[in-house]
């Protein structure tokens, strides 16, 4: 690990580098053990440079974004984590294309194409991720994905910066190729379309303010808990199973949406992660569906 943190602090500044740095500041859950050591690139080359390191060591290494998608167990992650955020979220716009690095919030990008004039991110203004992990799992909401418009994305797979098309990306329902690879979306670039900006503010207030009246946005999450089951939903199935309000200490089902599990009080990962697993148990027995956890789940129990 010295000689990880010797090569971090000859590419970056001391203030990138946190050791021993508690999770919970680094997830919407707001829970999780501590990760041996935080880095926060602000270039692609850092950021390469910091993965190549800690892979010449053998030490373990993941990427993450603001933490919306995320659990992180009570005793934390080892190795190194690569924290993506303000330093690597610049936004840019070139005629009717919008390019965002992956530090940049959904929320910032699709409000920076609504002041730019350019329509066909509204449905992303409400998603809680980040540009990269969203990318990476092609989010989306209210009948659009970030595969609808995307153009193509600079992702850094197999050992190397590349830039994919948004059909070598293979983009499917919350899944892409870098995901499904171990790729860490870079940047990416979106086709948009001209329109009024004041119409598209329109569009993102009301598809907001569905957000607010059907989810529980007061409580800390994950966001959906679940992925959507084919045939089903996720949501509906885990109430009919009468599991809306179900909780383990301060980690309950959302009695607004239950395919929402939130933090309603003092509860820490293995409280959230037994709720997940009673939910699974409880839809498997009565439906015979087995729902898969849309939120990662990440670190040492």
């Amino acid at each position: 690990m010295n000689v990880l943190l010797e090569k971090l602090r000859a590419l970056a500044r001391e203030d990138q580098i946190l050791l021993d740095e508690p999770m919970s500041r680094h997830t919407t859950f707001r829970v999780g053990g501590p990760a041996d050591v935080f880095f926060m690139p602000e270039s692609a080359e850092q950021l390469t440079g910091a993965i190549e390191a800690a892979e010449a060591g053998g030490i373990p290494w993941m990427v993450v974004g603001n933490g919306s998608n995320l659990l992180v167990l009570d005793k934390g992650i080892r190795g190194l984590v690569i924290g993506l955020g303000e330093g690597f979220a610049a936004i840019a716009r070139v005629g009717n294309t919008l390019t965002a690095w992956a530090g940049a919030s959904l929320a910032r990008v699709s409000a920076y194409a609504q002041a730019s004039g350019l329509s066909g991110l509204e449905f992303a203004s409400g998603i809680p991720g980040t540009l990269g992990g969203g990318c990476a799992m092609n989010a989306g909401a209210y009948g659009g994905q970030l595969s609808d418009c995307l153009i193509d994305a600079e992702v850094y797979l197999d050992g190397r910066v590349q830039t994919l098309t948004n059909a070598e990306m293979a983009m499917g329902y919350r899944t892409t190729r870098p995901l499904r690879e171990g790729g860490i979306v870079l940047s990416a670039r979106f086709a948009l379309t001209p329109d009024d900006p004041e119409a598209i503010a329109g569009r993102m207030r009301e598809l907001n303010a569905r957000r607010r009246d059907k989810q529980p946005l007061n409580y800390p999450s994950a966001g959906s808990t679940f992925k959507r089951p084919e045939g089903y939903f996720a949501g509906a199935l885990i109430e009919q199973a009468g599991l809306k309000g179900r909780a383990v200490r301060g980690a309950q089902v959302s009695e607004k949406h239950a395919g929402f599990i939130v933090r309603t009080g003092e509860a820490d990962a293995a409280d959230i992660l037994a709720l997940i697993h009673i939910v699974q148990d409880e839809v498997k027995a009565r439906f015979g569906v087995t729902l898969e956890p849309e939120v990662r789940i990440v670190g040492e129990a």
